[in-house]
């Protein structure tokens, strides 16, 4: 008890530092320099949303009045019309407005609203039409290793480490030791909770492993998001709809007869409605199932982040009217707040996305009754024994 009691201590302290260290790093950070409109704010949060090919930790204004950012370079890579161009994020200078050129392999980059693009042929500044689009450059194929990027492959080392460690320890002894004794009480309720309620006793154990691994990586996403670094992967559609997609393959390869039996040709129906009901049943497996997980984990990590970063700046929006001391602290209760509501959400929505894959695969499996006579129309018909038991 005193264990645990200790370990909730030290997570309240660690959430209560990266809050204090998100608040510092948005009270002086966006692209242009410090906040202090509206316009800026509102600027910053589209900011935050979005991947970034650098870290972009903080800025600050030094005494000659020049702006100096903190943070490190991510390498870009990039397949143009000349071929592959490497090189680091940094040469383009914190810059996102497509002013400073980077020239390589004989091709000019660009960097605009977080994205690269190469200049037209002889071209030498970017043109913009009324909407400010750009007319004079195209986009490339970009593979550049973005802060996504790092934090999907952080979080696959660390849990790589993790349940390594925890595998050796139960082949040297029954109980773990050390941090294993926090993963195996989740690594039962994934497995007792989630997959065998929702797959059942023949099957859970083949799709156990990726229910863990979904369930973990989305958590600790998740989590990690919440830290003052900027990472925002289950925010960004791409990666939850490739999660998304992983869970259509899984319950589409597995399917059984009679899954597509129910899905193309639905038994104990009038023959002139099957067809339509096919249309229907595909539909939902293969666009309605799969929306549904990335649209609710991206849309709902998305407005956590949208939530923390508006009531960080009610500092900047309110302190006129509230001064700069009042606002200041409105803004640190409700924010601490709500941060702590996104604690719960981390694992909700990590909980859902599991869930539901379970309860899908687990449709795909399973094994229907066909010990029930039909009738000549389709109909079933049910047993005289079945009927008498459900009476008494």
């Amino acid at each position: 008890m005193m264990q645990v009691s200790n370990t909730i201590k030290t997570l309240l302290q660690l959430l209560i530092l990266c809050f204090s260290l998100q608040s510092f790093a948005v009270s002086d950070t966006v692209p242009e320099g410090a906040v202090s409109s509206k316009e800026q704010v509102d600027e910053y949060i589209l900011h935050h949303l979005k991947d970034s090919h650098d870290f972009h930790l903080f800025s600050y204004t030094a005494d000659s009045g020049e702006r100096k950012h903190v943070g490190f370079p991510l390498p870009v890579i990039l397949w143009s019309s000349n071929g592959l161009a490497t090189f680091m994020s940094s040469e383009f200078h914190h810059d996102d407005n497509g002013r400073v050129i980077v020239e390589k392999n004989g091709s000019k980059f660009v960097k605009l609203h977080s994205k690269i693009y190469e200049l037209d042929a002889g071209a030498s500044s970017v043109n913009f039409d009324e909407e400010h689009h750009a007319t004079n450059a195209h986009k490339v194929l970009d593979f550049s290793i973005t802060k996504s990027v790092v934090g999907v492959l952080l979080v696959g080392l660390l849990m790589l480490l993790a349940f390594s460690s925890l595998a050796k320890q139960y082949g040297k002894k029954k109980i773990p030791t050390g941090f294993g004794r926090v993963l195996e009480p989740l690594v039962l309720y994934v497995r007792d909770e989630i997959a065998r309620p929702n797959i059942g006793e023949k099957h859970y154990r083949k799709f156990t492993g990726y229910l863990l691994t979904v369930f973990f990586f989305i958590w600790v996403l998740n989590l990690l998001g919440l830290t003052p670094f900027g990472f925002n992967v289950t925010g960004q559609i791409a990666v939850t709809a490739c999660l998304a997609i992983f869970t259509l393959i899984i319950y589409t390869v597995s399917g059984n007869k009679d899954y597509w039996m129910h899905i193309l040709w639905m038994p104990g129906v009038p023959v002139f409605v099957k067809p339509i009901l096919a249309i229907i049943e595909l539909a939902g497996a293969f666009i309605i199932k799969p929306f549904s997980l990335l649209v609710r984990l991206f849309a709902n990590i998305s407005a956590g982040h949208i939530v923390v970063m508006s009531l960080i700046a009610i500092m900047f929006t309110l302190k006129e009217s509230l001064g700069v001391a009042g606002a200041t602290g409105l803004s640190l209760v409700l924010s601490f707040f709500i941060t702590l509501i996104e604690v719960l959400v981390a694992f909700l929505q990590a909980y859902i996305f599991t869930a539901l894959s379970a309860l899908f695969i687990g449709m795909a499996v399973a094994e229907h009754d066909h010990d029930h006579e039909h009738d000549d129309s389709g109909h079933e018909v049910a047993d005289t024994e079945d009927v008498r038991a459900d009476f008494i």
